[in-house]
């Protein structure tokens, strides 16, 4: 599985972003993609997630400000921001996680850079 995420840029505080993640390859085996985040000095952090199923958790930080959504037929996730804050600021990765019987594989994209400036 490959994924590609796009959409990061420079915005000011109240404004908005959609990131998009494309995903190719062994798509048909994914369980679950989601949004992380790692700001600088800091650990990677879920922030949205969405399963096969269309079940989505948030982080609290995330919650009532960012959805998260997918286009099967394009093969795409994104993760619409709004109000965005200058705590924010990060480089943001997708993931796409298959599970099989006592197996989990995680793959990932490379970030994109949201920078929401005050």
């Amino acid at each position: 599985v490959q994924l590609q995420a796009s959409g990061g840029g420079l915005v000011q505080a109240g404004g908005s972003l959609r990131l998009s993640c494309a995903a190719s390859g062994s798509i048909f085996s994914i369980n679950a993609m989601g949004w992380y985040r790692q700001a600088p000095g800091k650990q990677r952090e879920l922030v949205a997630s969405i399963t096969s199923g269309g079940t989505t958790n948030y982080a609290d930080s995330a919650k009532g400000r960012f959805t998260i959504s997918r286009d099967t037929a394009k093969n795409t996730t994104y993760l619409q921001m709004s109000s965005l804050k200058p705590k924010d600021t990060a480089v943001y990765y997708c993931n796409a996680v298959r599970y099989a019987p006592g197996f989990k594989q995680v793959y990932w994209g490379q970030g994109t850079l949201v920078t929401v400036s005050s």
